[in-house]
């Protein structure tokens, strides 16, 4: 009674997290699955029991895939593994999109010039993420003398880690 009850509540958790940073962002979206890989029985309906299997299923295969050992339980160490793997992959994605989006000269490579011509048309164009090295130099400037006292650089440097410790909270 304990393994299943085990199965569900570890698929319950992977999935939250798994719609959890698909909603924020980041982490890949859910694939929702095809009528006919719900219609198991190809009656042309789905009911709930097959929907109830199909994620039954879909549990059970993430749970195989992250049991490295196949001992049927699941260490604090495979769990990090299964997690490690998917921001692995999904970091590669990213990465490979960026080089094919910023590779002008086509060699699969990234040359500096090339991501500073990325960069460059990023910045023109809004993609840029958070302030502007510009408008963060002005925002520290309190009397706007063109310049940065070492009391108005700490403040800004203060004001920087508490936005940083926020969002990490």
């Amino acid at each position: 009674m304990k393994t299943p009850l085990l199965i569900v509540t570890i698929a319950a958790g992977l999935t939250m997290a798994a719609t959890a940073e698909a909603r924020d962002g980041r982490g890949d979206r859910m694939s929702l699955p095809s009528f006919e890989q719900l219609d198991a029985d190809a009656s042309g309906g789905v009911t709930q029991a097959e929907v109830a299997a199909y994620i039954e299923a879909q549990a059970q295969a993430r749970f195989a895939a992250a049991d490295a050992n196949g001992d049927g339980a699941l260490s604090a160490d495979e769990m990090l593994a299964q997690a490690d793997s998917a921001r692995a992959e999904r970091l590669a994605r990213r990465i490979a999109d960026r080089i094919e989006k910023a590779d002008t000269n086509g060699d699969g490579l990234l040359q500096q010039s090339e991501i500073q011509a990325a960069r460059a048309d990023r910045d023109g164009h809004g993609g840029r993420r958070g302030a502007s090295p510009e408008r963060m130099f002005e925002r520290a400037d309190a009397n706007e003398d063109g310049s940065l006292s070492a009391e108005e650089f700490q403040l800004a440097l203060e004001r920087m880690q508490e936005r940083g410790s926020r969002r990490d909270n």
